[in-house]
């Protein structure tokens, strides 16, 4: 009789240390993770300083933040779609696309889940070119060996756009090869290709390390198919890479661009997207100092610009209270 009270005891005991325990247990960690790009790139630094700025909450609201280097736009935004990313940084153009059904989206259709949650900086189209290749136009690279980029990168799906607008092929570069962003500033000083196009804010050290390495020098991309190009698409806009950024280039690099955005899905809660946007405008001077690239944003104009996709109700909660919208 006392054994079997004893063991009562004992399951009562136990009984309520579980139920004591029972909401410790329910309140498991949140995670997000957010689809960036190489990183050597803007993308990459971008996805960490989100991220670090969120985790610095993480005992009020829960949410783990973690950063995952992609190919960039295409992937980000297909990787969302498929659930398996919570938000990701993809070119405004892209972005357009991935709404629209369209370009590198026809297959799937239109994207009608994804968000936007606000914009990022400016991002030039940037040309390279080995010093010894005597590259003073983008038309001089034809029958040169040139990085097109990696498949699925927002950098790759603006090249094709550019050379259909040309009238070019691949087979127009004597290589055409298809290195990720990470890769082409080596072989481009261990001359194994004559340059390469890259989307990406500025200053880079991807950019940064050829230009100091092998003298490398950037290439103005001006011309007929991009004046078309800006011309048809209201997601480009001509503009220039600063002078006085990079050794030996002390003018401007005329150009043309898109905007880097912030996008997740309509799937992903509120609550998560609240917590994020919080995160990064409550510590806006410091979000700002994480990377040069960001130092000229403006929150107003982050909320507008370079938007195709509706903006998230999470974001939109935090804009409103902040009289932004």
């Amino acid at each position: 009789m006392k054994t079997k009270l004893s063991l009562s005891v004992l399951a009562a005991s136990v009984g309520l240390a579980a139920s004591m325990m029972a909401p410790a247990a329910v309140a498991q960690p949140k995670f997000m993770t957010i689809g960036t790009g190489g990183v050597t790139g803007v993308y990459y630094a971008a996805g960490g300083a989100i991220c670090r700025l969120v985790n610095k909450e993480r005992s009020r609201h829960g949410i783990r933040c973690s950063v995952e280097s992609t190919g960039g736009s295409v992937v980000n935004i297909n990787t969302i779609r498929q659930g398996e990313l919570d938000f990701g940084v993809a070119q405004s153009d892209w972005q357009y696309h991935a709404v629209n059904g369209t370009k590198a989206f026809a297959k799937d259709g239109k994207f009608t889940d994804l968000r936007a949650v606000f914009s990022l900086h400016p991002e030039p189209f940037t040309v390279l070119s080995r010093k010894e290749a005597n590259i003073a136009k983008f038309e001089d690279f034809k029958s040169k060996r040139f990085n097109v980029g990696n498949p699925g990168s927002g950098t790759r799906a603006s090249m094709d756009e550019l050379l259909g607008a040309m009238g070019w092929t691949l087979a127009d570069f004597g290589l055409a090869s298809e290195l990720k962003a990470d890769e082409h500033g080596a072989a481009l000083c261990d001359n194994k290709i004559d340059g390469f196009f890259y989307g990406v804010g500025h200053p880079s050290a991807n950019i940064q390390d050829p230009i100091t390495t092998c003298g490398a020098r950037l290439v103005p991309l001006q011309g007929p198919a991009v004046d078309k190009l800006v011309k048809d698409n209201s997601f480009y806009a001509k503009v220039n890479i600063p002078g006085g950024l990079y050794a030996g280039h002390p003018n401007p690099t005329p150009t043309y661009g898109v905007l880097a955005s912030f996008v997740t899905s309509a799937k992903v809660p509120d609550a998560t997207v609240y917590e994020l946007v919080k995160a990064v405008f409550e510590n806006f001077d410091e979000f700002k100092k994480l990377h040069p690239a960001f130092s000229h944003l403006d929150p107003k104009n982050m909320i507008k610009d370079g938007m195709s996709a509706p903006l998230h109700p999470g974001a939109v909660k935090y804009y409103k209270e902040k009289g932004w919208m």
